[in-house]
């Protein structure tokens, strides 16, 4: 099987996913978004994907991302920073991207802020659900201080929540991403206003169908999408 036959079998087996997981979740057909995680991917698997009708991709890594988002910037994409976010990158960052999910300190949303010019810059807050030692995101109780630092920033565009538990079993899993779902619905709750504060993207691969469930709008598809990525640095 060619490259373009093995990705465009492989985008309509995940297309087909997320649609009976809405389906499976009593979810509107068409309201989970698929983020396409092309970290390490060359640019002409990202030009497959886009004439096949994907729009958003998200990536890990500054400068590889910068360079496809030049490369690519012709095409229709929406380009997701989904890294982890050093302070020396956040003008590159703000500059480049469209969405950034994993702002988990004021510091950072700050220094986005004064970088951004033009349309707002989207953002999710990273949210350190289980409280694990390995990963980053903010700690749920200090979670609606940093919300309302960023609605208070005038290029920042707050969307929603993201989070990436720590590999466990189903049920831990669940309640972390029922923990995720119940933050995002109290801090819509508490600020009506803010219309378009949207976005709940939980769920990879493993957990697509439970994230659904549980009520993720966007999910994180890599290596099911673009097969098994190389060493980062044969890249």
């Amino acid at each position: 099987m060619d490259r373009i036959a093995e990705l465009t079998h492989q985008f309509s087996q995940i297309e087909s996913s997320i649609r009976d997981a809405e389906v499976a979740a009593s979810r509107t057909v068409g309201s989970v978004h698929l983020l396409a995680v092309s970290k390490t991917k060359p640019t002409s698997d990202i030009e497959t994907l886009v004439r096949l009708g994907q729009k958003r991709f998200g990536e890990n890594y500054v400068q590889e991302a910068v360079e496809k988002i030049h490369t690519l910037c012709d095409l229709d994409i929406e380009w997701h920073y989904i890294g982890h976010i050093q302070s020396n990158k956040t003008k590159i960052i703000a500059t480049e991207f469209d969405w950034v999910h994993t702002v988990d300190r004021k510091k950072i949303a700050s220094r986005l802020n004064e970088a951004r010019t033009g349309e707002p810059l989207n953002i999710l807050i990273q949210v350190n659900v289980d409280l694990a030692e390995t990963k980053s995101g903010v700690a749920p109780i200090n979670l609606k201080q940093l919300a309302e630092a960023i609605w208070a920033l005038p290029n920042l565009r707050l969307r929603g929540l993201m989070s990436i538990p720590d590999p466990a079993s189903d049920e831990d899993l669940k309640r972390a991403h029922q923990t995720l779902k119940s933050l995002f619905d109290e801090l819509k709750d508490s600020h009506p206003t803010q219309e378009i504060f949207d976005t709940l993207s939980m769920g990879m691969t493993n957990d697509l169908g439970l994230a659904v469930m549980e009520g993720s709008t966007m999910v994180r598809i890599g290596t099911a999408l673009f097969g098994a990525r190389p060493p980062k640095d044969s890249v």
